[in-house]
């Protein structure tokens, strides 16, 4: 009884600490994984009285981030996607973790101001990151002149021309990376390695 109540009470704790270290790169590096959308943010422009960041149909748009270099992740797919609407923009795939930078020209977009960027594998269903809520407008305004992010010049540009449908592909797919094969990264393998370990631990300690 003392062994069974013993386990009760580190049960839980166990848990919990498998399953935090399971989403922390803790390999040889010692890296925590680190993957942050910088534009579009709070501090883009806003037109037309939007509270939120404002882009247009017809305009092209600087899309940036910032990452950690040893989380194993050597690409990643943007998607557009929308709070108050099913369906989902899919922008550009297999985008070079090298790069820092794409310039997205957005064409039949429809309106709206529940709009995310997400950048993420969608081979595996993993989000690293979510911008900043922001607005797109049907058609440029006037109030945009001169207020306009101005695109990447170095940075290749990624046409959005369809609306949300499943059945529509990616607008730009990049070069593959590792050899064509889509590999779901460190952090990602520990993390569903942990999941599962926690299970595993976890159904262990209520027959034990």
């Amino acid at each position: 009884m003392c062994t069974i109540s013993f386990i009760s009470r580190i049960r839980l704790p166990v848990l919990i600490l498998v399953t935090f270290l399971a989403f922390v790169d803790v390999g040889v590096n010692g890296n925590v994984g680190y993957f942050q959308i910088t534009g579009p943010s709070t501090s883009s422009p806003h037109f037309n009285g939007s509270t939120y960041p404002t882009w247009s149909n017809g305009s092209p748009y600087p899309v940036q981030w910032s990452k950690g270099t040893r989380d194993g992740v050597d690409s990643f797919d943007i998607e557009l996607a929308r709070l108050n609407t099913d369906g989902i923009v899919f922008v550009a795939m297999n985008v070079p973790a090298t790069t820092s930078s794409l310039n997205v020209l957005l064409q039949d977009v429809p309106a709206g101001d529940d709009y995310f960027l997400l950048c993420m594998n969608s081979t595996h269903g993993i989000t690293y990151a979510v911008s900043s809520r922001f607005a797109v407008l049907a058609a440029p305004a006037d109030s945009h002149s001169g207020g306009n992010p101005s695109p990447n010049p170095s940075a290749p540009t990624v046409t959005v021309t369809s609306q949300p449908n499943p059945l529509v592909g990616f607008a730009q797919t990049f070069g593959p990376t590792s050899g064509g094969v889509r590999l779901a990264s460190s952090v990602e393998w520990r993390a569903a390695w942990g999941v599962v370990g926690a299970v595993m631990l976890g159904s262990g300690l209520v027959f034990w």
